[in-house]
């Protein structure tokens, strides 16, 4: 099977898509919590804590992150990883956005 010329969507914007599907089936009530979750999805809570931690991103952070480009080849330019540090600091004002466009 041939999949040249197929994309995919880069794997921090699945984690951010991730996260808020998580939330609101919990605020629904429909999950108990992140650690049932972590369960359903099979990670540990310690990854579950890190995929959330992405909804703790500025909304503006979080539209870039849902709008990078497809993935051709290899793996993303941007990772969750780069965005941990970013996410821990609380004020929205003073989060410094890692570069979310690819390098060529």
């Amino acid at each position: 099977m041939d999949f040249s010329g197929t994309t995919r969507v880069p794997r921090v914007a699945r984690l951010l898509a991730l996260a808020h599907r998580i939330d609101g089936l919990t605020r629904a009530g429909e999950l108990q919590d992140w650690a049932q979750a972590a369960r359903l999805v099979g990670v540990t809570r310690a990854r579950m804590t890190q995929i959330a931690n992405l909804l703790l991103l500025a909304p503006k952070i979080q539209e870039c992150i849902l709008n990078l480009p497809h993935v051709t080849h290899g793996e993303a330019p941007v990772t969750e990883r780069s965005f941990r540090e970013v996410a821990a600091q609380v004020d929205w004002q003073s989060q410094k956005v890692p570069c979310l466009t690819p390098h060529h």
